[in-house]
């Protein structure tokens, strides 16, 4: 997955439009190296439709516009080749969010069950 389908995700995750996310980051008030202004609208959109190489510089003010650390735009653990797998890796990180609300004991559950499932599956038993 590339940088710009990574931060295409997370907008998407987020809930939020690409005119919205827009708007966000440009209000962090963003600037390139080489010319000190923030970049165009245009240039937003085509950093989001992978038309143009999204400059380092920006990377903090996309973070901060999606809420996450710079980090997590470069940890490419969101795979997918296909839309089923797209919606899979969604579902992930749904279940992933509401694990905080789960007491302990059936955290443990879900644990030793997803145990029991690993093994299955590894044994071809399902």
């Amino acid at each position: 997955m590339q940088l710009f389908e990574k931060i295409n995700y997370l907008i998407e995750e987020k809930k939020l439009s690409k005119k919205e996310f827009t708007d966000i980051f440009l209000s962090l008030e963003p600037r390139l190296r080489t010319t000190g202004n923030p970049p165009s609208i245009g240039s937003v959109y085509s950093y989001l439709s992978g038309k143009r190489e999204i400059k380092v510089e920006l990377i903090p003010y996309i973070a901060e516009a999606l809420g996450v650390k710079e980090q997590e735009l470069f940890e490419f653990n969101i795979e997918y080749a296909t839309e089923y797998n797209y919606n899979k890796s969604k579902e992930v990180h749904e279940i992933i969010d509401l694990l905080q609300y789960l007491p302990n004991t059936k955290l443990r559950e879900l644990k030793d069950g997803l145990i029991k499932y690993k093994s299955l599956n590894e044994n071809k038993l399902i």
